[in-house]
């Protein structure tokens, strides 16, 4: 794996600070059952880091001490492999809290993950499924072969459920991004595409379709050193630089957690290891952590930050 943050520092992207922070983004860990072309975390079936119950619980302490958090955003790897996913959903649920899990769809119907589906409906567990395309070639070429066909068995399992049908309040919003080194495009459009193809063809509906732009960093940002593509991949990042973006960036109303209880200012942040740090220049733990010497703290920022600000924007709901 070719490390990329050399590559990312220094930078001028424009100095950010954080403002009320009302999502905790939780990486369970690294486990997957896919491993993505895409992926910025490396997630894969051999990773071993996971969270353990410690953790877990430093988590379950810091949402009831904070009662100004309102969302609990789950993601990993594949988050539900994790033993304590289903704690935290039950807690979370317990505190009134939405709850995110950021599906990738296959592991609805991995062995011992049979009952997912129905745990996450029970549970009202918001679903963000990645689907980086509705065509089966496309998919598979990007994540594996035959992970589009179990994908659409998860998205109808989902639809059975409730998920995305009108006034059942069960979100099933789906994922796209770029199989290349391009920016996204329209997700209003591309939306529109996904809606009328996946319910034609396999009777599927959604909520939403969130774009998301390509980080230059881990497996992507590796596979663009390899292919000589990761300067011009920086400069159209770049070059189409969208001040209006940042006020909306996720960094700003949200703090990224790692399997160990580390913060970070987001889920990218972490993949390059720039952790918030503490007073006396050491990554902090969550367990450390204060509304009071976090609020309108500088964000930690590098090239990759433009991948959130390019074009329409880029987070984790999607086109800003």
């Amino acid at each position: 794996m070719l490390s990329t943050l050399p590559l990312l520092q220094p930078s001028d992207f424009p100095i950010i600070q954080r403002e009320h922070v009302e999502t905790l983004q939780v990486n369970m860990g690294y486990l997957c059952n896919q491993q993505c072309q895409h992926c910025h975390v490396n997630a894969g079936p051999k990773r071993p880091e996971k969270m353990d119950a410690d953790t877990a619980q430093v988590i379950m302490n810091f949402l009831r001490q904070n009662t100004h958090i309102r969302c609990l955003d789950l993601t990993g790897g594949a988050p539900e492999l994790n033993a304590h996913f289903r704690q935290l959903v039950k807690f979370g649920r317990a505190l009134s809290l939405r709850i995110i899990d950021r599906c990738n769809l296959t592991v609805l119907s991995e062995p011992d993950q049979l009952s997912l589906a129905d745990f996450l409906a029970e549970h009202r567990v918001e679903i963000v499924a990645s689907l980086p395309c509705y065509l089966e070639e496309n998919v598979d070429k990007q994540r594996g072969n035959g992970v589009f066909s179990r994908s659409i068995a998860g998205l109808r399992r989902l639809n059975a459920l409730g998920y995305g049908q009108a006034d059942t309040g069960l979100i099933l919003n789906l994922v796209f991004n770029p199989a290349d080194a391009t920016l996204p495009p329209s997700q209003t459009q591309l939306e529109s595409d996904y809606r009328l193809f996946l319910q034609e063809k396999y009777g599927i509906i959604f909520n939403q379709l969130f774009t998301l732009c390509n980080m230059p960093i881990q497996r992507f940002g590796s596979w663009l050193i390899s292919t000589r593509q990761f300067n011009n991949y920086l400069e159209l990042l770049r070059n189409n630089y969208c001040s209006d973006n940042l006020d909306k960036v996720m960094c700003r109303r949200l703090l990224s957690v790692d399997w160990r209880g580390y913060i970070y200012d987001c889920d990218f942040n972490q993949m390059l290891q720039l952790p918030i740090l503490s007073s006396d220049n050491k990554p902090l733990h969550l367990s450390e952590w204060t509304e009071k010497i976090n609020h309108n703290q500088t964000i930690r920022v590098a090239e990759h930050c433009y991948a959130c600000t390019a074009g329409q924007g880029s987070s984790c709901g999607g086109a800003l």
